[in-house]
């Protein structure tokens, strides 16, 4: 079995392409063009490079947060497009699922952190199975760091685009106990995407691609600064 697997998250738009035994191909790009304007044209080059067509995919995977709202959205857009065009199940996956994944054998648990501004990040908490998988300890929401940290008391491991911007917050509170993760792995991956749609496509865990939403956790900025526009408008 073929899947297709999207992450459009964050800035760095990752699509994977797997089937039952290896990662057949990845496309990833950490730069400020939209989503909009490279991820067809990147999953059309990565399709072409490996010789596969849309039709013979078994699926499509995405991840669908929590993460940018933005990209959430164009993300989602692209792939029901693909799977209603192909006739194929749509299977969602956990942003911060998918990212804890690329740590699947780690020795401790597992916090991805994504910028979600406002002085939050989206974090949960995952742990290796010792399976090639990971078990969920925490689930996803939108925390201040500070919160976050406060909560952890064993060794840890981090990635995430949030890293960077606290890593010196995370050395403070947890010293020696905190440790992150490499560049190579610190960021979504189509491919973890892929893998996780796989093994859901084989349960049975498909999605109704016309009801199919991002996870967004809190409402999109805009959103609430409309909110507060109308109501000064009223006072």
């Amino acid at each position: 079995m073929k899947v297709l697997g999207i992450d459009t998250a964050t800035m760095m738009g990752s699509i994977g392409l797997v089937d039952d035994n290896a990662v057949i191909a990845e496309y990833s790009l950490n730069i400020k063009a939209t989503h909009s304007e490279r991820l067809i044209p990147a999953a059309d080059k990565l399709l072409k490079d490996a010789g596969i067509d849309l039709k013979d995919l078994d699926g499509f995977a995405v991840s669908i947060g929590p993460g940018s709202f933005t990209g959430l959205r164009i993300g989602l857009a692209t792939i029901k497009g693909f799977a209603m065009g192909c006739s194929k199940p749509i299977m969602a996956v956990s942003t911060l699922e998918a990212l804890a994944f690329n740590l699947a054998f780690a020795e401790h648990q597992v916090c991805p952190i994504l910028n979600a501004r406002r002085n939050e990040v989206y974090t949960a908490l995952f742990k290796s199975d010792r399976k090639g998988g990971m078990k969920r300890i925490a689930h996803d929401r939108a925390a201040n760091i500070s919160t976050v940290l406060s909560e952890l008391n064993d060794d840890t491991i981090f990635l995430g685009d949030a890293v960077n911007l606290y890593k010196d917050i995370i050395f403070e509170k947890l010293k020696d106990k905190a440790h992150f993760a490499a560049k190579t792995i610190n960021m979504p991956s189509g491919a973890s995407v892929a893998e996780l749609g796989l093994l859901k496509l084989k349960k049975g865990m498909i999605e109704d691609a016309s009801s199919l939403m991002p996870f967004y956790i809190s409402r999109p900025e805009a959103e609430i600064n409309l909110e507060k526009k109308n109501l000064a408008l009223r006072g």
